[in-house]
């Protein structure tokens, strides 16, 4: 009995050994799977993150590219510390121009050192690098230290702190760079054992000195006008506007020119979202040369087809910063005096430097006069060809007699007429532009008076004709900036005058009118502010209020609500 009760109370406990083995295998089983599963979603994870350190987000991508800046060489070459590999890898780039200047010497007695410079004949000063840079290095340092503790440690940092005081220095490791700063009229200083460079500012060369305009004369106002050197007009932009949130942005375009740019705003006062456009149009720009601002003005204007620009441009510096503190944003290029300025607004046309500084009623009344040669520039020639071709009945008896007497004998129709004559009077205003100053005026006035009389009199144009095409070429330079457009709309209405008399000439002017409608310059409408109607803004339109009364900034360009 007891070996069966033994035997009973056995059975029991392997039962339960069993149970709780099977047990223990399926919590491996599971903590194994577990594990699988939990390994796996690390690697996922890692993967993740190693791209998202490989690819930067949008917000990190569009922060890090917001000044483009083109590369000479996309990581080929290096500053070695062996300064023979540097001055070897120059001369294999810049050696073969005549003006690029190696100059390789040794500081030191007891610890000699080689050292050499590299800057360009013409943008670096040789007076400057020869008083400011070889001299210090080769005899002030043993003026001031004949012991030479200065070379026996950190050569490169010592040079730097104690040896160049009257010079602009930092360090750069970076070849990109340090090509950038050379070409860019800068001095570079090598130093054997170290793979950091020495940037020096000794620039030099010839450039224009500061004159008037001559595309923009004013009477009362400012003589000065921006040169072809970036930092210059910078300069005189500061200078203008003493204001720390005046801010002026780097870029570098063209793969070959590699042309410095710069973006000049005032920050809380221009749009935000004009400012990025900006920013945005510049890096997308791909191209091998920017020579002027005009190559950017038809790389990133909002309508390049349309004969109505949507930028401004100025060489004058006033112009530019009032138009600054107005909320635009201004376009600086190395290598031109005219800046550019968006947006720009179609009345902009009609404003000039001189209109605030003189009384504002007769201020207003010269604007109404500019605005009345705008209508008499465009439409004259093709009212003429469509009351003389179709309306006659619209002219006085007494006219239509004079006018169909001028006539006789005339082998021309008016529109071709007309067509003649305009050609005529702009190849007199170009040979005016391209010639000599002083034969240009001769040319254009002389050539204009004898020819116009030597056309009446052979009966090949007639008198109203002639009237009408000298009064239409006087009042399209009133307004010079929209001469181009001015062209193209005149010849188009003159075109349906002649066909469809009155009815085409109404039909062409809606046709330019809808076009202007539907033009934006960086996301502003090119009407503003007369459509959409801004009525703050229409104190400075085609009149202008006293200055007393124009409290707030234009509301079309900022896009909120400032006061001056």
């Amino acid at each position: 009995m007891k070996q069966g009760k033994n035997l009973h109370n056995t059975a029991p406990s392997v039962s339960i050994s069993e149970a709780s083995r099977d047990e223990t295998a399926n919590k491996l089983a599971a903590l194994k799977q577990l594990n699988k599963e939990s390994n796996k979603i690390a690697q996922e994870i890692s993967q993740i993150i190693t791209k998202l350190k490989q690819t930067p987000t949008s917000a990190n991508q569009d922060r890090s590219d917001s000044n483009k800046k083109e590369k000479y060489f996309e990581g080929q070459y290096f500053i070695h510390k062996e300064i023979e590999a540097n001055l070897t890898t120059l001369k294999t780039i810049l050696g073969k121009s005549a003006d690029i200047i190696f100059r390789e010497f040794i500081i030191g007695v007891n610890k000699q050192t080689k050292v050499f410079l590299c800057f360009i004949d013409g943008l670096g000063d040789k007076k400057l690098i020869d008083e400011y840079i070889v001299k210090p290095l080769l005899v002030n340092i043993h003026i001031i230290d004949p012991n030479e503790t200065l070379l026996s440690h950190d050569i490169l940092t010592n040079v730097k702190d104690h040896v160049f005081n009257a010079v602009e220095i930092r360090e750069d490791n970076e070849f990109d760079e340090v090509l950038d700063a050379i070409l860019g009229g800068n001095t570079a200083l090598f130093i054997d054992g170290y793979d950091t460079v020495l940037i020096l500012s000794a620039k030099g060369g010839e450039t224009r000195s500061i004159q008037e305009p001559e595309t923009e004369t004013v009477i009362r106002g400012s003589r000065e006008g921006f040169v072809e050197t970036l930092r210059v007009n910078t300069s005189m932009i500061r200078r203008i506007i003493k204001n720390p949130k005046l801010i002026i942005e780097p870029f570098r375009l063209g793969t070959q020119t590699h042309t410095d740019i710069n973006i000049a705003y005032i920050e809380g006062i221009a749009n935000q979202k004009i400012v990025e456009e900006v920013k945005s149009r510049l890096n997308k720009i791909d191209t091998n040369s920017v020579i002027s601002s005009g190559y950017l003005e038809n790389f990133i204007e909002d309508a390049p087809f349309s004969f109505f620009s949507t930028m401004a441009n100025s060489e004058r510096p006033e112009k530019v910063t009032a138009k600054i503190l107005e909320g635009r944003v201004a376009i600086l290029v190395n290598g031109t005096p005219f800046v550019l300025t968006a947006p720009h607004l179609f009345i902009e046309n009609f404003q000039v430097a001189e209109d605030y500084v003189s009384k504002f009623y007769f201020t207003s009344f010269v604007r109404l006069l500019r605005l009345l040669a705008f209508f008499i520039t465009l439409t004259f020639p093709a009212l003429y060809v469509a009351v003389e071709t179709f309306h006659q009945e619209m002219l006085p008896t007494v006219l239509l007699i004079t006018a169909a007497a001028t006539r006789e004998g005339i082998p021309f129709p008016s529109f071709l007429e007309i067509l003649i004559m305009s050609l005529v009077f702009e190849l007199l205003r170009e040979s005016g532009i391209r010639l000599p100053r002083q034969i240009g005026q001769a040319v254009s006035i002389v050539g204009a008076l004898i020819v116009g009389d030597a056309a009446v009199r052979a009966g090949i144009l007639s008198a109203p004709i002639v009237i009408i095409g000298a009064i239409t070429a006087i009042t399209s330079f009133v307004i010079p900036s929209l001469l181009e457009a001015l062209l193209f709309f005149r010849l188009l209405l003159l075109l349906l005058s002649a066909s469809l008399g009155l009815y085409g000439f109404i039909v062409g002017l809606i046709i330019m009118l809808a076009h202007l409608c539907s033009l934006q310059s960086f996301g502003t409408p090119y009407l503003s502010p007369l459509t959409p109607v801004i009525w703050k803004d229409l104190k400075d339109s085609f009149v202008i209020y006293p200055l007393r009364l124009m409290k707030s900034l234009p509301k079309s360009t900022t896009g909120k609500n400032l006061k001056k």
